[in-house]
């Protein structure tokens, strides 16, 4: 059953992220949050400038940017910076190689991340996978969850780091364990130490049984945010007692899951 309306708000969610390939993202408007981040999923799910003009009267919206990727390189072709309206923020990141081809994939990061920064100040930075060359950026650091976030976010802190920290995660607000498998066990099954304690073939959805359901079941909550309203509340709460200052959640059974 999809959860709307006030049980929403029982999560403590920040912002929700929507793929573009997945939803019509102009019903970002129909949201219960201020602030919508729209994925990358690739130049032909790239919402026009007149969709994303629109959602960001009404809402603070940061497009996904991959600096290595032709048309958002600040290095090189940027022509795709035009589409972009001034009311629309970034997330920089370094661009995931399934929308890349391998001449982007080559492409250094850390000369594009600090050029997409100096020429966007408020952007946010993606870490995965270049959490170091983020970090020195000074931008806004946008992590994926993962099983050890909450003890990183702490290091961060106590190390010192007062900059502004977002946690993007897929979120199911159901208790339900084959809802869960079926909306994020593929996604936690492609995390490193979840993909190498699986077995080889096994199913990730709610067909799976026996030491693969189990170890699915746990690394669903290690990566995503699952349970009910409520459960996802505590779980944010923790995320913001560790130094969090935004958790965003990726409505993974559909948009409706979010929408009031």
């Amino acid at each position: 059953m999809l959860t709307t309306g006030k049980s929403i708000a029982e999560t403590g969610l920040d912002a929700a992220a929507l793929k573009p390939a997945e939803c019509d993202v102009s019903r970002a408007v129909e949201l219960p949050f201020e602030t919508v981040a729209i994925d990358y999923e690739g130049f032909e799910h790239l919402p026009d400038e007149e969709t994303l003009a629109g959602i960001a009267r009404q809402k603070e919206v940061r497009l996904t940017t991959p600096v290595r990727a032709d048309g958002f390189d600040p290095l090189g072709d940027d022509a795709a910076y035009d589409r972009i309206p001034e009311s629309v923020d970034r997330v920089a990141v370094a661009g995931h190689p399934a929308y890349l081809t391998d001449e982007e994939r080559g492409r250094t990061v850390a000369p594009r991340l600090r050029s997409a920064v100096e020429r966007d100040p408020a952007a946010w930075v993606g870490t995965e996978g270049v959490e170091r060359l983020a970090l020195a950026t000074g931008a806004t650091q946008f992590e994926l969850l993962s099983r050890t976030t909450e003890r990183d976010l702490q290091a961060l802190r106590a190390a010192g780091f007062d900059g502004e920290i977002a946690v993007y995660a897929p979120t199911v607000l159901t208790d339900d364990e084959d809802e869960i498998l079926d909306a994020v066990g593929a996604y936690a099954a492609r995390r490193g130490p979840v993909a190498s304690a699986l077995p080889d073939g096994v199913a990730t959805d709610s067909a799976a049984a026996d030491r693969a359901r189990e170890v699915l079941s746990a690394a669903t909550r290690d990566y995503a945010l699952v349970g009910t309203p409520a459960e996802v509340g505590e779980r944010v709460a923790a995320l913001k007692d560790a130094g969090a200052d935004i958790v965003v959640g990726y409505p993974a059974r559909g948009i409706e899951e979010f929408a009031e």
